[in-house]
């Protein structure tokens, strides 16, 4: 079968920014936050503080994966140039998104070099408690002024318009509000992430948020699943029921496959995250088919 990945990061530097300050390297693919605390964030053995484009190629060539979605946040810090120029070189593999945060002062500036110079077509935004923007600045109304800016601004220019909207339950996690925000931009095309990143414990709520959200032009990414529903081990019997229910809500059509490649490495298999749908008894080859590449083709190459 034929395999988009929606969901995966490049990493220049780790560079990030959340609620525990600067997070840099520490060595061995481990970062440590300016309050001390420290995350795995690279596997161990790759032995390097960098996912390079390189090094994610050979990931997908092994696991037989045609594309890759590059997506950024403030975990493992903003790689636009970066992202930029990979698929400058690698235009039949990996589709860029630009990230920003638009509370900058030369917001103007950031978007029009993203987006109007170097041509990006989809743009990203983690507004997670943890390590999006409402990490580093005071909690906002998704549907508020500032992210209306920012959608209004996508639609005029085609973008696609992902969104990582943290933890369900969380701050950060305003269903209602997103789907405000959506409804006023029915033309374009938007992405929730990590199928809004339910607990084991969250399986009604995840549906009734989905369910809030099932509307013509939004899609959502599986990344991070297997780790968020966890404990859970091959071949991910809690997973499936969150998939399961999800295709139930929303259709299968809108599921987009994602792993959130490099970190979820740390943990999983690569192989095993495929075969989670692949060989799920419960969805039909055409199904399977569709979560893996026809749905992101769709969304993102408009195929």
């Amino acid at each position: 079968m034929k395999i988009i990945d929606a969901h995966v990061h490049l990493v220049q530097c780790i560079a990030g920014t959340g609620a525990g300050g600067e997070l840099r390297s520490c060595g061995q693919g481990r970062g440590m936050y300016a309050d001390g605390s420290t995350c795995q964030l690279l596997p161990a053995e790759w032995n390097t503080d960098q996912a390079t484009p390189e090094r994610i190629l050979q990931v997908m060539n092994e696991n037989g994966v045609e594309r890759a979605v590059l997506l950024q946040g403030g975990y493992l810090g903003f790689q636009n140039l970066y992202s930029w120029q990979a698929q400058q070189k690698w235009p039949e593999r990996f589709l860029a998104a630009g990230a920003y945060d638009p509370c900058s002062r030369n917001r103007d500036g950031i978007v029009r070099h993203l987006f109007e110079e170097l041509g990006l077509r989809v743009v990203k935004f983690e507004v997670s408690t943890g390590s999006g923007l409402m990490a580093t600045h005071p909690v906002f109304a998704l549907d508020g002024d500032m992210m209306e800016r920012e959608a209004a601004f996508a639609d005029e220019h085609g973008l696609v318009f992902v969104l990582d909207i943290g933890k369900l339950g969380s701050p950060s996690s305003q269903v209602q509000a997103l789907r405000r925000l959506i409804q006023r931009h029915a033309g374009m095309k938007f992405v929730v992430c990590h199928l809004l990143a339910p607990k084991q414990t969250q399986l009604r709520e995840m549906a009734d948020g989905l369910a809030a959200l099932a509307l013509p032009n939004v899609w959502f990414d599986l990344a991070s699943l297997q780790h968020n529903v966890r404990p859970d081990q091959p071949p991910y019997p809690v997973t499936r029921r969150f998939l399961a229910r999800a295709a139930e809500t929303v259709g299968t059509d809108r599921l987009l496959f994602g792993t959130d490649t490099p970190q979820n490495l740390c943990q999983f298999r690569y192989a095993d995250l495929v075969a989670t749908i692949t060989e799920d008894p419960a969805l039909t080859q055409e199904q399977k088919e569709a979560i893996l590449y026809h749905n992101a083709m769709r969304v993102f190459w408009g195929e």
